[in-house]
């Protein structure tokens, strides 16, 4: 969502989802973990609590949403 003119607002629900890290690049929480987690080993919802790099092709559009966190 483009936006056209005035002050840059930060999307507070982006921002409560996604972290930018010092080089700029952003973090998200992986998928999977929410629930249904008794059928899941114990090192799967280790490596599911670990953070992920969102892909090249969706940051741009991050980065808009998040203004004044981007480098």
């Amino acid at each position: 969502m483009a936006r056209t003119g005035g002050k840059a607002k930060t999307r507070k629900a982006v921002a409560k989802r996604f972290k930018v890290t010092g080089s700029g690049r952003i973090v998200r929480r992986r998928q999977g973990k929410r629930h249904l987690a008794r059928r899941k080993n114990s090192k799967r919802l280790r490596r599911l609590s670990q953070g992920a790099l969102v892909s090249p092709a969706d940051e741009a559009n991050l980065k808009e949403n998040l203004p004044f966190h981007s480098k």
